[in-house]
């Protein structure tokens, strides 16, 4: 059974989308899919209770959903042009498709474990993709490859491991780096009292207040971390700031960090 955040997300990620476009439909055959539910609340379990890591399951994949259909959406409205449109390949809407895709199912491999599951999830979730694409564009077989492989370059790019190239593969980045607040770190700082190697990810999260994105003030894009102590800065310099130097999407994109209540500092 879905939990509440996860009905709320889908709510979120829904009214943001265009009712009438390919892209809902993708999004509403992916909410309903009992396949892809198991695999997200699997690869949780894997990450919580067996490798004390923090959320990687149906809560954070919604999130880095409604990160990156936010980001694509303030980018359009701005008139940047996905990979796909600039080479005449497929449209916003097809761009679109890919991403909710990658977002949706990124951390499917986070199921078998952390080290290579960005390799794993692809794995994972190129069945589900054609699956789904085959629903959505019957008599469209270039298009459902073109699409695909768009998704899985997010997929396999989201860790900043390797060199992405296309716009909708930076969007992911971004979005997965963006969900850092708290609250994805409560569960395995309750589970793990004991002191272990890596417990800076887990704390440092949990200073993470809110993370916003808006329309920038110069670029079209603006991330703004609040955060309750300095240790939050961790999450920002060696998690999303890595994620976003590798992103073809950095050149819209403002990030802004700082203290609840003080001045935040500009990093790009």
């Amino acid at each position: 059974m879905k939990s509440p955040k996860e009905i709320s997300l889908e709510k979120k990620i829904l009214e943001d989308t265009p009712e009438t476009s390919h892209a809902r439909t993708v999004l509403e055959i992916l909410i309903q899919d009992t396949e892809v539910q198991h695999l997200q609340e699997y690869a949780n379990t894997v990450s919580l209770v067996r490798l004390g890591y923090n959320d990687h399951g149906p809560v954070h994949m919604r999130m880095a959903t409604r990160n990156a259909v936010r980001i694509m959406n303030l980018l359009h409205e701005s008139e940047i042009k996905t990979s796909l449109e600039q080479e005449n390949a497929g449209t916003f809407d097809d761009s679109l498709s890919a991403v909710i895709l990658a977002a949706f199912l990124h951390d499917l491999g986070m199921s078998m474990g952390r080290q290579d599951h960005e390799l794993f999830s692809m794995t994972l979730a190129l069945p589900v993709i054609d699956r789904i694409l085959r629903e959505v564009f019957p008599d469209r077989e270039d298009k459902r490859m073109i699409i695909r492989s768009l998704a899985l370059e997010g997929i396999i790019g989201h860790m900043a491991s390797r060199r992405i190239h296309s716009l909708e593969a930076g969007v992911i980045l971004i979005a997965d780096g963006c969900d850092m607040e708290k609250g994805r770190a409560r569960i395995p700082l309750v589970l793990n009292t004991e002191p272990r190697a890596g417990d800076i990810h887990k704390y440092s999260a949990n200073s993470i207040e809110k993370v916003g994105i808006y329309r920038g003030e110069t670029k079209p894009v603006k991330i703004a971390v609040e955060m309750s102590s300095d240790v939050g800065f961790f999450q920002i310099e060696e998690i999303l700031l890595p994620k976003l130097n590798m992103s073809p999407v950095k050149p819209y994109v403002e990030l802004h960090a700082g203290i609840s209540g003080g001045d935040l500092k500009k990093y790009v």
